[in-house]
C-alpha cells in the first residue's frame, strides 16, 4: 500500500512532456491523481527495469534499478497494493509473445518494495492475479493450475482449452480470457468458463493481448483485421473491445501507420491506456512505444490520416491522446484515500 498512500500525499507534478494542445493539457490534468500506473521501460543502465508514475507522467521513477536483470510485464494485484512481474538475466530479449515463459516470477509490494521470487527459471507461466489477489492461475503446456499464495499449493486444474499465451482473470471470478488456438484458428481470443470450463471464440483471426474491462462482460484486445491494403497489404494492429460471448465488436482506437498494444482499461472503466508504436509487436524486443491514454467516452477514436480506416469506420468520434514515455504493458491501479483507506490498510 505505500506506492500509493505515499503518492495521494503528493500533489499532482509537472507533464512528462508538455502538452501540445489545450485538450491534451485538460486531460493530462484530469487524470493526474487517478493513483498510479507500472510499467517496464529501457533504464540508463540498459536493461528493462519497472518504472512508477502517476497516469499524467509525473512522478515517474525507476522501482526497480537492477542492472544485472531485465524486468518486464509487471501486473498490479486487484486492490493495487501488490506486484507482479517476471525477471530475466541481463541480456535477455523480451519476446512479446512469450515472455510469460521467460524468467522467473516475482511478486514485490506495490511500490517494487521487498521483492521475493516465487518459484525459479520457467516456472509459474503466464501468472496472473486472483480477483481477491490471495491466488495466481498459471498457464502451462499440460493444463492451467492455481497456485495459493500462502501455501503455494494446487487449489484447482483443469485443461488448457487451446489457450497458449495472456492468461487473466475476470475481476468478477466467473471467466478467463487467453489467446487460443481454437475451431481450426490461432490468433482467437477465447472466453473460459471458470466453472464449466466451457470455451467460446470472443474474437477470431489475429488478436493477441486480451484484458478485462472492470464489468467483467467485455474484453479489450489488439487485432489486425484482415483485408487490410497498408503496410503491402500486412495491415495494422488496432485496439478493439468485444462481449465476451463475442456478440459485440467494437473498434476503440486505430492509426493507420502505427501498431496498438497494451491495451487495458483504468480500474473504473473510464479511461484507456495502450502503446502505440511503428513496428508491429509494439517494440518489446527494443525499447518499447510510447504510453498513450485516451478517455473512454471519446472511442471508438481513428487519429492520424488514415483514410482506408476511416472509411471502413466512419463514425468515430475525436478526441485528445495523452502520450507518454515508451514503455511495455503498462497497468493502472487506483489508490484508496481518506478512512477508507486507512480501514483498508488494517486488514493487509
Amino acid at each position: 500500500m505505500a506506492v500509493f498512500l505515499a503518492l495521494s500525499l503528493l500533489a499532482p507534478g509537472a507533464f512528462a512532456q508538455p502538452p501540445a494542445s489545450p485538450d491534451i493539457d485538460t486531460l493530462a490534468k484530469e487524470v493526474a491523481d487517478k493513483g498510479g500506473l507500472v510499467y517496464g521501460a529501457r533504464s540508463e543502465n540498459g536493461t528493462w527495469d519497472l518504472f512508477l508514475s502517476r497516469p499524467d507522467g509525473s512522478q515517474r521513477r525507476n522501482i526497480t534499478n537492477t542492472p544485472d536483470a531485465e524486468e518486464a510485464a509487471p501486473r498490479f494485484s486487484p486492490n493495487g497494493t501488490r506486484l507482479l512481474y517476471r525477471r530475466m538475466k541481463r541480456g535477455t530479449e523480451i519476446n512479446h509473445d512469450k515472455w510469460g515463459f521467460q524468467g522467473e516470477l516475482i511478486l514485490a509490494g506495490g511500490d517494487g518494495s521487498n521483492p521475493v521470487a516465487f518459484g525459479g527459471e520457467g516456472e509459474y507461466p503466464w501468472a496472473s492475479w486472483s480477483p481477491d489477489g490471495r491466488q495466481v492461475v498459471c498457464l502451462f503446456p499440460k493444463g492451467i493450475k492455481v497456485y495459493d499464495l500462502n501455501s503455494n499449493s494446487v487449489t484447482r486444474e483443469f485443461a488448457r482449452q487451446g489457450i497458449y499465451q495472456q492468461l487473466f482473470w475476470s475481476p468478477d471470478g466467473k471467466w478467463f480470457c487467453g489467446v487460443a488456438n481454437n475451431q481450426g484458428e490461432s490468433w482467437t481470443v477465447v472466453r473460459v468458463d471458470a466453472a464449466s470450463g466451457e470455451v467460446n471464440p470472443a474474437r477470431k483471426y489475429q488478436n493477441c493481448t486480451p484484458d478485462w474491462h472492470p464489468d467483467s462482460n467485455h474484453i479489450i484486445l489488439s487485432s489486425r483485421p484482415a483485408g487490410q491494403p497498408g503496410a503491402r497489404g500486412y495491415g495494422y494492429t488496432q485496439l478493439w473491445m468485444v462481449s465476451g460471448d463475442g456478440a459485440e465488436q467494437q473498434l476503440l482506437y486505430g492509426e493507420d501507420g502505427s501498431h496498438i498494444y497494451g491495451g487495458a482499461f483504468s480500474p473504473d472503466g473510464q479511461y484507456v491506456i495502450f502503446t502505440k508504436g511503428p513496428k508491429d509487436g509494439s517494440g518489446a524486443e527494443e525499447a518499447g512505444a510510447p504510453i498513450c491514454i485516451i478517455r473512454t467516452k471519446d472511442t471508438p477514436m481513428i487519429t492520424g490520416e488514415s483514410v482506408e480506416l476511416r472509411k471502413l469506420h466512419p463514425a468515430t468520434k475525436s478526441g485528445p491522446v495523452l502520450t507518454l514515455e515508451k514503455g511495455w504493458e503498462p497497468h493502472w491501479a487506483y489508490f484508496l484515500s481518506g478512512e477508507k483507506e486507512r480501514r483498508q490498510r488494517k486488514t493487509e
